[in-house]
């Protein structure tokens, strides 16, 4: 729909959350909360949205950036209040989407559906409603001969009225220009506050025309309120995410151990093993296995790697690398294509070249290492300067063969086809096809061609 804009209402303090982190902003399946609800005002085609701060306001606008147009309620005068002092901005558009930021369960397509119905029927005012079997605590929708006359706050319901199960799911388009007409009109409620919900009965009274969209899982609507209902909230995201990543061709062999944040990238036909967690902005290419209880945050991972028990942070495997179990690798690590990184291996800051191997018990910090080498169990890169608090690179080329325990003290350079033996302490350049031994390591020969 042309000119649909969305406000979403983050300006409470949600107090029962017992935290110093605005409400709108607790983390669930990886993004904040409120995140989710933006991806769905954007996702049912909302071209402009504007969020309403006021509790912890800087820390909404730096968590979510200039991805959005803000509003300040300074004063908690509820949430038709809260509307308001969006009309400086959207006082223009012909529609406007009314949603909360502490009910992340919402789903696009259920608000494309009440977007397509409001412009369908012409309405000034549509909205979401639910079937609940307990009612308390939301407000009741009256009809009269079948149509929508009024929502009563469960405060304010009669006995009778509360025995109503179809109820208010908190989720509006309101035709613009009577939107912004009817706020200035409302009545203070006894709690000296605005409500939105009264614009229904205003409508009705009118003969406006006035549309309601059931929606079948209750669950969309599920506002956050406390750390409980986080967690509630936080399993059915989940379950989405693994739903989605399952029927796209993914292998979850235990889904409800297995832990991927909204927004992973996961290829057809991997295989992801219980006790795997998936972050951020992870990108995992098609054929991999992600093996047990490994950590993978903000990488990119090619077609074809094996992740078996180890840590991956910020860090990019081409095709067919594997590492683990037990391994580390830092933000900064980038791995070519066929590098193996065995296990209790920690890489940092470095590049290792294709078909790298990397077997066990070493360390590179800062480097940058060539194809085919091979690291021997016990290599470290003394990369670290205590004295002067620097950081030093060391580089080792191609086809290069470095003993166990060889420790490359920083800057360094060992050369395309050289050679250390066991427990070298390199403390110089070693020059191509040499080998060099002891410690300091000294070159003693050539290397033997065949």
């Amino acid at each position: 729909m042309d000119g649909m804009a969305a406000i979403v209402l983050a300006a409470g303090q949600g107090t029962r959350m017992k935290s110093k982190i605005s409400k709108v902003l607790h983390p669930l399946a990886g993004w904040p909360m409120i995140r989710h609800v933006l991806d769905a005002a954007t996702g049912a085609g909302a071209s402009r949205v504007v969020v309403v701060v006021g509790h912890e306001a800087e820390q909404v606008r730096q968590a979510l950036g200039d991805a959005v147009e803000y509003v300040d309620q300074t004063e908690q005068l509820g949430t038709g209040h809260a509307v308001m002092q969006a009309e400086c901005l959207l006082s223009a558009e012909k529609d406007v989407l009314v949603l909360y930021g502490d009910t992340p369960l919402i789903q696009g397509a259920t608000l494309r559906r009440l977007i397509d119905l409001h412009s369908e029927k012409g309405a000034d005012i549509s909205l979401l409603t639910m079937i609940v079997e307990d009612p308390s605590g939301y407000g009741r929708i009256l009809r009269r001969d079948g149509k929508v006359i009024a929502v009563v706050e469960d405060g304010q319901a009669t006995s009778g009225q509360k025995a109503i199960k179809e109820v208010n799911a908190g989720f509006y388009c309101f035709r613009g220009e009577w939107l912004w007409q009817q706020l200035p009109g409302l009545e203070k409620s006894k709690k000296g506050e605005y409500y939105l919900t009264d614009l229904v009965a205003i409508a009705a009274d009118e003969g406006r025309k006035m549309v309601a969209l059931t929606i079948d899982d209750s669950a969309e609507a599920m506002g956050v309120n406390d750390r409980v209902q986080l967690a509630e909230a936080e399993s059915i995201l989940r379950w989405r995410v693994r739903r989605r990543l399952m029927l796209s061709g993914v292998t979850l062999v235990e889904p409800s151990s297995t832990f991927i944040d909204e927004g992973v990238e996961v290829g057809r036909d991997c295989v992801v093993y219980p006790g795997a967690h998936i972050k951020g902005k992870t990108k995992i290419g098609e054929d991999c296995v992600i093996g047990p209880n490994s950590f993978i945050v903000d990488s990119t991972i090619g077609q074809g790697c094996a992740v078996f028990y180890s840590i991956v942070e910020q860090s990019t495997l081409e095709e067919r690398v594997s590492v683990g179990p037990f391994s580390h690798l830092r933000p900064g690590a980038h791995l070519a294509t066929g590098a193996h990184i065995g296990n209790f291996a920690e890489i940092k800051n470095s590049f290792v070249g294709e078909d790298t191997k990397m077997h066990h018990f070493s360390y590179l910090g800062d480097a940058t290492v060539g194809s085919r080498v091979n690291v021997g169990a016990g290599t470290i890169t003394c990369n670290f300067d205590s004295e002067t608090g620097e950081k030093s690179k060391t580089i080792v080329e191609d086809d290069v063969a470095l003993g166990s325990d060889t420790m490359l003290v920083a800057p360094v350079k060992v050369a395309r086809g050289a050679t250390t033996g066991a427990g070298s302490v390199v403390t110089r350049d070693i020059p191509s096809d040499s080998v060099a031994l002891g410690a300091p390591a000294k070159v003693v020969r050539k290397v033997r061609k065949a």
